[in-house]
């Protein structure tokens, strides 16, 4: 009889504890740190649950930016000299200028809106949207503590990880299809606070794979502890996907190749991504001749023709 009385008292204690805290007392094993998420998890945490659509994650789902780095693949990069900026001494020092002027102007527009995923695409291919991605990111981390998430969002010629002689797979299509989970997708280079999710192996249905609600969780989950997720989209006019994409991230960055970009095919792209936040335009492949002309003042310039790689492709 006193081991039953023993139990009801024990069981009295603890509906007591639910009904006084409205938590459920729970044998974790061991010691666990105390955690104060009341109004949700750190900067530097995200939800990296197991389960691809989960009902809500718990403090165990949550993994930060260091632990993050730690579990990441960290292939050696060999980074392009002829298309990264901060990385060749030949390459006009202007044109680097430009990258933190537009680096400056995104700040100053998040001062006033929520933008922390950006999405860069162009009208036409060859416009060097690939080329604006990977040189704004490395103007970002230049700055102390900053993180930089680049994805390669062009599942049908992907080229993102081309500047950084980085690997092509496993990336954003793995993920896509369940193949990879996002540990195994991004990878790390030599910068500790610049990550790379490629854009993966040959995709037959970009659109739908873009669309099956993956990118989103991906995006939601990586948002919190990178101060940017840059997303590489597919040109606007030939395809769908810049649309879908643009729809899942804050504010979009169109960019236009001086003296290539057919003007009608800029409008009709414009008008594609009208009801999206267009926070900028930039304008590639200026003559730095011409980037002290009133003329061009509105845009922000890149000169030297830098941004078309060998094959013509970005």
């Amino acid at each position: 009889m006193s081991r039953i009385h023993e139990a009801l008292k024990k069981a009295k204690q603890e509906k007591d504890t639910v009904e006084t805290t409205g938590v459920e007392p729970v044998s974790l094993g061991g010691a666990v740190p105390s955690l104060d998420w009341k109004s949700g998890p750190p900067s530097d945490v995200a939800d990296l649950s197991s389960s691809a659509f989960s009902a809500g994650p718990s403090a165990a789902d949550y993994l930060r930016f260091d632990d993050l780095r730690t579990r990441c693949a960290h292939p050696e990069w060999h980074l392009d000299p002829n298309v990264n900026v901060f990385f060749n001494p030949e390459l006009s020092e202007h044109c680097a200028e430009q990258f933190r002027t537009l680096r400056s102007r995104l700040y100053q527009i998040r001062a006033h809106q929520s933008l922390r995923t950006l999405l860069v695409t162009s009208a036409l291919p060859g416009d060097g949207k690939t080329f604006v991605t990977s040189n704004l990111a490395q103007a970002i981390v230049r700055q102390p503590d900053r993180r930089v998430l680049m994805i390669d969002g062009d599942l049908r010629r992907a080229r993102l990880h081309v500047p950084f002689g980085a690997p092509s797979s496993p990336g954003l299509a793995e993920y896509l299809r369940g193949e990879a989970d996002e540990i195994v997708a991004i990878q790390n280079g030599p910068d500790e606070n610049l990550c790379l999710i490629a854009g993966g192996g040959e995709v037959a249905d970009p659109s739908e794979l873009l669309s099956n609600g993956r990118l989103k969780l991906l995006l939601d989950r990586m948002a919190p502890i990178f101060d940017w997720v840059i997303i590489d989209s597919p040109p606007c006019l030939p395809v769908a996907d810049a649309s879908i994409l643009a729809d899942l991230c804050d504010g979009i960055l169109m960019v236009v190749k001086a003296g290539v970009t057919p003007t009608e095919a800029a409008q009709r792209a414009r008008r594609e991504i009208e009801k999206r936040a267009i926070v900028g335009v930039v304008l590639n492949s200026v003559a730095e001749s011409h980037l002290q002309d009133s003329h061009y003042y509105g845009a922000y310039g890149y000169g030297n023709g830098y941004g078309e790689s060998k094959n013509g492709r970005n």
